[in-house]
């Protein structure tokens, strides 16, 4: 069968013919050439066909990184499916409803288990040698539904175009130096069913046939010595696996595997959530590496800005957007575009920080089932994060709009009162939510997790958050946890805060 296109498993077809022999797939004792990888998506397709499914189906996948995730969905797509990816740590109340929402036909999930909400199970990539279907490619169709945790309610799934993740690899390829090369062996510890290991890693690999370094459970010290032994060139990374790698170089006593570990890497990059500058910073001296930080988001197949884009590599920015990718900075209040977009050469930082606005072919068609939610008219597509341009007019993110706190009319950036917080010695973790006021509308909350053995008042809080901050910015209120939420890619989730109550205005100090 031949297959010509621009879809995951047509950039596969193409990665055989052309580099038949080359490397695809390390994923431990297995490894794989493009033509082994391309000849198992077939017999996944067929499959697929032989269990009575037809083009247009939702199949969800619920598999680690590794080879049977690879096959289990790239035979999907080649079967003319739409893969619904699932996180390998939902409950089955959260499976449940993706299953619902979602109207899956098909779960592919390990391990031997009944149906789940009625949705028939196959424990692994089904498959079949007989001749895979023919299913013409529509690129505007389709390919993958990614549900979003969002910042309130359930998820909802981002329907994902071919097109419009085909048009983010072209961004990301276009950058200079590009993310992925032919030559490069590319370490894919990022979860493979978030979008991000999805199209900014493993889509990458396909598009320019390099070779997949599959992690199916991080460890730190053990994906050091991964990457040692594989020569990892490239790594597309997330903050909390900066930080383990740096920690378990703590432990070891020695930056020695570090060093080893990042030796042939010529980039790694970072993104699903800022990259605290001090992380930056002690990768550069520590490991010999620089970090490219970038921001994207599910609904754009994910990667919009990049310091790549710029050429300049600093700590807590997210550069410019990739080429083809455009982007205004937009009024808070107002919704409308400034003057200054927030990627020309001009400061607008005087103006403080604006809500990203992002257009582009790499944007999703909405939410299931009916497109609902996606760009407007105009093809504009507000993110909900709130940035300002520096003088080089590099972005800066500052915070989600729906985090911003409004305290006697004035904006307090939850993220700026965190990292005064987490410089108290007694505080491990911090995150701050609104509460309602009746004199300033809303008030600062704080939520700790303390330092082993630590404890802390309210009055101590105050006392050190008011040496660095405004008044209205100061915490009114503490509540200390043993741990905060954290989400998928390492943030920690004031959605989930808020869902536990603790914006109740009677809530009790701690």
């Amino acid at each position: 069968m031949t297959e010509a296109g621009t879809s995951l498993p047509a950039l596969v077809r193409a990665a055989a013919r052309d580099r038949g022999s080359a490397p695809a797939v390390v994923a431990g004792d297995e490894r794989l050439t493009w033509a082994e990888l391309d000849a198992q998506v077939d017999r996944a397709a067929a499959g697929y066909a032989a269990r009575g499914l037809a083009a247009g189906e939702r199949v969800a996948v619920q598999l680690p990184n590794g080879t049977d995730w690879l096959r289990a969905t790239l035979g999907a797509l080649r079967a003319g499916l739409v893969v619904v990816p699932v996180n390998t740590a939902y409950t089955d109340p959260e499976l449940e409803h993706v299953l619902g929402d979602s109207g899956a036909a098909l779960l592919v999930a390990g391990g031997d288990r009944p149906p789940v909400a009625g949705v028939p199970v196959s424990p692994g990539p089904p498959a079949d040698d007989a001749t895979p279907p023919e299913v013409p490619e529509d690129p505007h169709r389709p390919a993958f539904l990614a549900y979003t945790s969002g910042t309130t309610g359930r998820p909802r799934g981002a329907i994902l175009s071919t097109a419009a993740l085909r048009a983010n690899q072209e961004q990301c390829l276009a950058l200079t130096p590009p993310p992925v090369r032919p030559d490069d062996r590319v370490l894919l510890a990022l979860p493979l069913f978030h979008v991000y290991g999805l199209n900014a890693g493993f889509g990458l690999v396909a598009a320019t046939g390099a070779c997949a370094v599959l992690v199916d459970s991080f460890d730190p010290a053990g994906s050091l010595a991964l990457m040692a032994s594989e020569e990892v060139t490239a790594v597309p990374g997330a903050p909390p696996m900066y930080q383990a790698w740096l920690a378990a170089a703590d432990a070891a006593g020695s930056d020695v595997a570090l060093r080893r570990a990042f030796a042939a890497v010529r980039i790694a990059t970072s993104g699903a959530a800022p990259l605290p500058a001090e992380v930056w910073t002690a990768m550069r001296e520590r490991a010999a590496v620089t970090v490219w930080e970038g921001y994207g988001l599910t609904e754009a197949c994910p990667v919009v800005a990049s310091t790549l884009a710029g050429g300049r590599a600093k700590p807590a920015c997210i550069g410019r957007p990739l080429p083809g990718v455009e982007l205004q900075l937009r009024d808070t209040a107002q919704r409308e575009p400034r003057e200054d977009d927030g990627a020309s050469d001009g400061d607008g930082a005087e103006d403080g920080p604006g809500e990203i606005w992002v257009r582009g072919p790499n944007l999703f068609s909405g939410y299931w089932p009916n497109g609902a939610g996606g760009p407007d008219r105009d093809g504009w597509l507000a993110t909900g994060d709130l940035a300002y341009p520096d003088e080089d007019g590099d972005l800066h993110l500052v915070d989600r709009r729906s985090d911003l706190i409004l305290v006697s009319g004035f904006n307090v950036y939850p993220a700026e009162v965190e990292r005064v917080l987490d410089l108290h010695p007694a505080v491990a973790e911090s995150a701050v939510i609104a509460v309602p006021d009746p004199r300033t509308g809303s008030a600062v909350r704080a939520v700790v997790a303390l330092q082993p053995g630590r404890s802390v008042t309210l009055e101590e809080l105050r006392a050190h958050a008011a040496a660095s901050l405004a008044r209205y910015k100061v915490p009114t209120s503490v509540h200390v946890l043993d741990t905060l939420p954290h989400s998928l890619t390492g943030k920690v989730s004031r959605a989930r805060l808020r869902e536990l109550g603790l914006t109740r205005p009677d809530e009790e100090a701690s």
